[in-house]
């Protein structure tokens, strides 16, 4: 992927975003101004609560925001883009629907205006990258969480999305499992040329998929954004296969720079009452553990 000074205009644009409920004075998010370009990979990553999933609802129209805007492609998002695929945590699909039937739903959205033999096309394509060809006939209740999460990304692919925002999708997932669909992840979004912005807890996960990182923390009520360009600190050679994942995160620089990440993390907690020293190490120890 590029670097993001040499780009043009991004996909995805946050432009002084705020946002707090009527009820509560407390922003969720405050002045956040971020970018994803074309072709690129940005992993926002920060603990819970600090707003992260917020983002993620306000880039995809579900949300409204109270100062600033976002935009997609130079339009300001008001309901999700057409070109805009969503994956949460949860697969979301309609148990009354087979694996096809739910691939095959969103294509009917009215934005979309998709011929029933270009749908059949689509959708078939979409289940055969992602290796669910051969269950295009069965339901939700019967799949596993990773087969879920396969069905999750299937509608993404059969909508031909140029920009996917994902919300801790894997994190349900055992850890194989979850290895395999960042790998299958990965190919999805150089097979289709897309852009992503995936929100996630789980360094690792970041540092091996992402071409950015995007460290989000709260201090004193404000938003803090911290940024990593992975592909000049890391270089090429990376990515969540098992052979070259396994090498590339016993390397100095990997090891380094997760702990650089989670030193930023652990001193930029004093919304959460963190203010010696001592106890920021501590917070930064238990990050590093938790996130082995």
């Amino acid at each position: 992927m590029k670097s993001a000074d040499i780009h043009n205009a991004p996909v995805l644009q946050a432009v002084g975003v705020s946002l707090r409920y009527p009820e509560n004075s407390d922003y969720v998010l405050h002045n956040i101004n971020l970018a994803v370009y074309e072709q690129e990979i940005v992993a926002l990553l920060g603990e819970s609560g600090c707003g992260k999933s917020s983002f993620i609802n306000l880039a995809s129209g579900l949300l409204e925001s109270s100062e600033g805007y976002v935009a997609f492609c130079g339009q300001e998002i008001r309901t999700t883009p057409a070109k805009v695929a969503v994956v949460f945590q949860d697969a979301c699909l309609l148990p009354w629907l087979t694996v096809y039937g739910n691939v095959a739903f969103a294509l009917k959205l009215e934005s979309l205006r998709v011929r029933a033999d270009e749908c059949k096309a689509r959708v078939s394509a979409a289940l055969r990258d992602v290796g669910l060809e051969n269950a295009a006939s069965k339901y939700p209740a019967r799949l596993s969480g990773g087969m879920a999460q396969r069905v999750a990304l299937a509608r993404t692919l059969a909508r031909r999305a140029e920009l996917l925002l994902l919300d801790e999708p894997f994190s349900s997932l055992d850890a194989i499992t979850r290895r395999s669909m960042q790998e299958l992840l990965l190919d999805i979004i150089h097979k289709y040329r897309s852009s992503a912005l995936i929100v996630t807890h789980d360094m690792d996960e970041a540092l091996l998929i992402a071409d950015r990182l995007i460290l989000m923390t709260k201090e004193n009520g404000e938003t803090r954004l911290a940024e990593w360009n992975l592909r000049d600190i890391l270089g090429k050679a990376r990515g969540a296969d098992s052979d070259n994942a396994q090498h590339y995160r016993r390397s100095s620089t990997f090891m380094d720079l997760k702990e650089e990440i989670a030193e930023s993390l652990a001193y930029s907690t004093k919304a959460f009452g963190l203010s010696s020293k001592n106890t920021a190490h501590m917070k930064k120890q238990n990050f590093l553990v938790n996130l082995d």
